[in-house]
């Protein structure tokens, strides 16, 4: 019978050496893929969990909306605002923007804006005034026109302007008065409200009934006042601080 003998390993030596001088046996892949795998696990959600805090927080700070006031029709310079002429948009947070909260809209109707405001624009503070166009104790007169009878430009609340009565040129120079734009019709009626003095509303009422005069733009500040007939009125118009 035929006996073979095991080798077995000197003292010493690692049990994974083989007979070809003791080189150890290195791990294939696969078993590296697997020792690297829990690590890359565990990087990969940490990266996840930190990209989608980040774009919570950028959510948070650019998708924060808060409630404003906007323009839902046109507004004149020197117009009261009303109900109907304003709504509530709701727009993402911007301190470079300054609206009227839309809790103040108990306090923005009634006041009058400060420039022209047009429709879907937003109502910023700077845009409204308490101050009266209306001087106390002036009368409001209403005046038919036509576009014939007005400056180019038109005219704004708040203005000042002069009547001029137009009629037979023999009869000398026309007769003028002063007086402060108070209303405008809204829709294209073709009537502005006009304040002067009470001594001047009856007579303006004259004229209004006959059509026949002219609206000019009262000089400005700095320019020479130009001459006023013996029909002026005793007091002169001119609106209260700024509309």
């Amino acid at each position: 019978m035929e006996s073979r003998t095991a080798l077995t390993p000197t003292h010493g030596t690692p049990a994974g050496q083989g007979r070809d001088g003791g080189r150890p046996v290195s791990p294939t892949r696969a078993l590296r893929n697997r020792r690297r795998r829990p690590a890359v696990l565990a990087m990969s959600v940490a990266l996840i969990a930190a990209g989608g805090l980040g774009g919570a927080v950028l959510y948070n700070s650019t998708g924060q909306r808060i409630a404003v006031l906007a323009l839902a029709h046109d507004v004149p310079y020197g117009q009261a605002l009303t109900p109907n002429d304003l709504v509530v948009a709701r727009i993402a947070s911007d301190p470079a923007l300054a609206p009227v909260s839309a809790d103040d809209l108990a306090r923005a109707v009634g006041r009058r804006a400060t420039t022209d405001l047009h429709k879907g624009a937003l109502l910023l503070a700077a845009d409204l005034t308490g101050a009266v166009v209306v001087q106390p104790g002036m009368q409001e007169v209403g005046l038919p026109v036509h576009a014939s009878q007005l400056p180019a430009a038109g005219v704004q609340v708040g203005q000042q302007i002069e009547i001029v009565m137009v009629g037979d040129p023999n009869n000398g120079a026309p007769q003028t008065m002063t007086a402060v734009v108070a209303q405008i019709a809204k829709g294209g009626d073709g009537v502005i409200d006009v304040a002067v003095p009470p001594a001047d509303a009856a007579k303006l009422a004259q004229w209004a009934a006959n059509g026949k005069y002219q609206i000019i733009l009262a000089p400005k500040a700095g320019a020479s006042p130009s001459p006023s007939s013996s029909a002026a009125p005793s007091g002169s118009a001119s609106p209260s601080g700024s509309a």
